[in-house]
């Protein structure tokens, strides 16, 4: 499989990539600190064409494929995880879900404004009661004259705090388990929807975390995403190309890892000497570097067969891939900022050098989006229903 990027693929890496380093890194310590992203970057970002990089060109869009969607978020990884942790949850937890299974109204009214940074976007599944069991969640709706009566909390929910939008999970009919489960686009202003308190994390910091709350939320029928009672099949449809997409994240921040620990390895001097030079410090950078070009060809793989799947490919080993490129990716993540810690030494203890900041963010992607003992369940029931495949 060739991994060979186009030159306009090339290019968009290299646009991030500067954007990033350019205007991220310089606030990335004072993002961290004050946990909030500097004024008007939605609408910066929607500017420069990142929120419509894997969107219909009808409403605004690029509509690139999924790896050129992993190239952006890898580059906001190696910078600025958070950044990259909002952009994803607006752009394919929210919008892109639109894209795909909305009706022609909904995507007309709300994703060009998606797409522009106009309006942000969340998504919200998760509740107190329910997280890796999304099929658990206690969220209610009923059908009542034109309208659907949302009634329940979502939590740890991305961009809670200013999204204008979101798309919501409910249950529909409660008796019918996974088959009763539908989903919503509910908007900031309709009667009953609130935003809970501020979640404060120990990492991803200036991305925001919070609670939606639905008290007798009327939600338009017309609002209704995919059909009354296909809430699973809109939650499964866009699955694993969100594992892919912050597998890409998490691959960025392990690069960041290593690029801060070899930075400061030829720097740092013990016994008359740049530590790179010791054989341990050798031997924690090419681990981590091995690792991390590892995680770079699973992830890179991965997002070229989510699109060949989506076209229909038939017998895609999508779904154990998709698990397995965020899995490997997560805790590669985790190791590299480990030892890059280690190598940083106490300056790596401190909040000094952003290695910290890096240390603090990774923890998320093993717990994210699945934590890595699903992930593994996931891998392991695919391999026992379907088989190996090596594309033989």
């Amino acid at each position: 499989m060739d991994f060979e990027l186009s030159r306009e693929q090339r290019m968009i890496q290299k646009n991030t990539r500067e954007f990033m380093k350019n205007k991220i890194e310089p606030a990335a310590d004072a993002i961290d600190r004050d946990d909030r992203f500097p004024e008007g970057i939605w609408q910066t970002l929607g500017d420069l064409g990142f929120l419509g990089i894997a969107l219909p060109e009808q409403y605004g869009g690029s509509d690139y494929d999924t790896l050129t969607f992993v190239l952006v978020l890898e580059q906001m990884g190696r910078i600025c995880p958070a950044l990259g942790l909002s952009y994803g949850a607006h752009t394919n937890l929210c919008a892109h879900n639109l894209a795909r299974n909305g009706s022609a109204e909904l995507k007309e009214k709300y994703l060009p404004g998606l797409i522009s940074g106009e309006r942000v976007g969340c998504m919200g599944l998760t509740e107190p009661e329910a997280g890796s069991d999304a099929v658990g969640i206690q969220t209610r709706a009923h059908y009542e004259n034109g309208h659907y009566v949302l009634n329940g909390t979502k939590t740890f929910i991305t961009n809670a705090l200013e999204a204008d939008v979101a798309l919501v999970y409910a249950k529909t009919e409660p008796e019918a388990g996974s088959r009763g489960i539908s989903a919503f686009l509910v908007e900031k202003g309709f009667p009953g929807f609130s935003v809970g308190g501020k979640i404060e994390k120990m990492g991803n910091k200036g991305s925001s975390t919070g609670e939606l709350v639905f008290n007798n939320c009327r939600v338009p029928s017309q609002n209704l995403i995919g059909g009354e009672n296909e809430g699973i099949r809109v939650m499964m449809n866009g699955l694993d190309v969100e594992r892919t997409i912050y597998a890409g994240l998490a691959l960025g921040l392990a690069e960041g890892a290593l690029e801060a620990a070899l930075d400061y390895s030829k720097k740092r001097k013990q016994f008359g000497r740049p530590i790179c030079e010791f054989q341990m410090i050798k031997a924690k950078l090419a681990d981590m570097y091995t690792e991390t070009e590892a995680a770079r060809s699973l992830v890179y793989r991965t997002a070229v067969m989510a699109d060949k799947a989506d076209k229909g490919e038939k017998g895609s080993p999508i779904h154990k891939m998709g698990a397995a490129s965020i899995l490997f990716a997560a805790e590669t993540a985790n190791r590299a900022v480990d030892q890059a810690v280690q190598i940083h030494g106490g300056y790596g203890y401190t909040t000094e050098f952003a290695i910290n900041r890096l240390y603090r963010d990774a923890k998320l992607y093993e717990i994210g989006a699945g934590t890595s003992e699903v992930r593994r369940l996931v891998i392991a029931d695919e391999l026992i229903k379907r088989g190996l495949s090596y594309g033989l």
